[in-house]
């Protein structure tokens, strides 16, 4: 038998430790259903929750349609994998830390939840008095889940899977909980400063696209990417399967941010579709007029980046302006990408251009846009008269943007240290589903070394 080295033992060690912990946690009856709660908010709640876990395989359609076709499993599962860590995590003390009783507006207690002692049974959430504080909790989980798999596309073809799951867990502990505790709990410091986010233009996306930048500085470029190879997208219906499923998953990401069955609910669902197909368009028409034919990348690019931008915005802007809204974050993330092609930052999907710079532009177009017209809770932004919450919008994109940026560039270079975040030349030109996961794709395939250096894929012996 193989000796197994102290890292490979590591990560199932540690989950034997939490789920021995967890035989000791207490178990509490569950909530009871003195009227206080909806039952319409509950039902609700739960679609909302389980159509933004959706999105979580939509992302790994989504990005793993895009790689090269050697490196499009060990792309999907990191998307994927995030459900399993960061889900963990969340009962044992993520919540707590982004939901917690709050320590200086800067994070929670994470003794307040831990192994999620009294959440079954406890108090509904302050802003979501009609639903149990379970089903918030998990209605939450779902949003940290998806953001570290964000980063995937950024990292992707040359990142160890190990160091991928080490830099999930730390990120969720250390950039997404203390972010989502400022801009959602009430004694959150963006919250208490007026920034709005409705559901996550700062905390999921402006997060993920910043953490992205890092990543791809760090990691430097790609074996292909340095010598300038074109590399072919593995399945181009995947990317579309991908859409479609982000976008379906995408209702209930900002729709289900109304916490409840009501109109805002409903504004935020079409406000959503709104500005998906207005990016939609304006992304693939941009091309044309750049001189490229319109093309099922293009419009699906440009989708995801008007759902982006429209997620902070969703409860707060009338859906006339969320065309506008998609539109723009199109055009500009579009520019963004053409700049980014042209220098060295080897951004595999161009993560930081689509989802940090259209968090951004979401962030900045509610600040123009919002309006108490459409919720009462909000502000009226600078189009509607009030120049000040505009530019406390601006304010809290600068502190987002300045500590993601400066915890995920941290997280990166210590796992370099821990355990090196690059997998070797060797492993990169083989492709990181047959080195780091033992599996392929292209199934009845082999990687044959050829005379030149390079691999070449051969029919192998019994294929069909």
């Amino acid at each position: 038998m193989k000796k197994v080295t102290f890292k490979q033992a590591a990560p199932f060690t540690l989950l034997a430790i939490v789920a021995l912990l967890s035989v000791f946690a207490p178990a509490l009856p569950n909530f009871v259903d003195d009227g206080k709660y909806n039952s319409a908010d509950i039902a609700w709640l739960i679609v909302a929750t389980a159509l933004v876990f959706l999105m979580t395989p939509g992302l790994a359609f989504f990005y793993g349609g895009m790689v090269h076709r050697k490196n499009v499993i060990s792309t999907m599962i990191k998307s994927v994998v995030a459900a399993g860590v960061v889900s963990v995590l969340w009962i044992v003390v993520g919540f707590s830390l982004a939901f917690g009783e709050s320590i200086g507006g800067f994070i929670g207690n994470p003794m307040t939840f831990l192994f999620f002692k009294g959440v079954s049974s406890g108090a509904p959430w302050s802003l979501a008095p009609t639903v149990p504080l379970t089903l918030f909790s998990f209605f939450q989980l779902m949003f940290a889940v998806i953001t570290p798999g964000l980063v995937v596309g950024a990292v992707a073809e040359r990142i160890r899977f190990t160091s991928y799951i080490l830099f999930t867990a730390l990120f969720s502990l250390f950039v997404y909980a203390p972010l989502a505790h400022w801009a959602w709990h009430p004694d959150g410091i963006l919250f208490k400063m007026g920034v709005l986010d409705f559901a996550g233009g700062t905390v999921v996306h402006i997060s993920a696209g910043c953490a992205a930048l890092m990543g791809a500085i760090v990691l430097k470029q790609r074996l292909a990417h340095r010598n300038q190879e074109e590399i072919p997208p593995a399945n181009i219906p995947y990317v579309l399967i991908g859409t479609g499923l982000l976008w379906f998953g995408w209702f209930g990401f900002n729709a289900g941010s109304a916490l409840g069955a009501n109109s805002l609910a409903v504004s935020a669902f079409a406000t959503t579709n709104t500005a998906a197909a207005s990016a939609g368009l304006s992304w693939m028409f941009f091309d044309v007029l750049k001189g490229k034919k319109p093309s099922v990348l293009g419009f699906c690019i440009g989708a995801v980046v008007g759902l982006v931008a429209i997620t902070p915005a969703a409860g707060f802007v009338a859906i006339p302006q969320s065309i506008f809204v998609g539109v723009i974050a199109a055009i500009i993330s579009n520019v963004a990408v053409y700049y980014k092609s042209k220098s060295s930052l080897d951004d595999t999907l161009d993560v930081f251009p689509c989802h940090g710079i259209g968090g951004m532009v979401g962030m900045l177009l509610t600040g123009i846009f919002a309006t108490k017209a459409v919720n009462g809770a909000g502000a009226d932004g600078l189009f509607y008269g009030d120049p000040v919450f505009f530019f406390t919008q601006v304010k809290g994109l600068l502190i987002a943007v300045s500590y993601s940026l400066v915890a995920s560039f941290l997280i990166f270079k210590l796992i370099n240290v821990v355990d090196p975040l690059r997998v070797s030349s060797e492993d990169e030109e083989i492709g990181l589903d047959a080195s780091q996961h033992n599996e392929n794709y292209v199934q009845g395939t082999l990687l044959v070394p050829q005379p030149n250096g390079k691999l070449a894929e051969v029919l192998a012996e019994g294929a069909h």
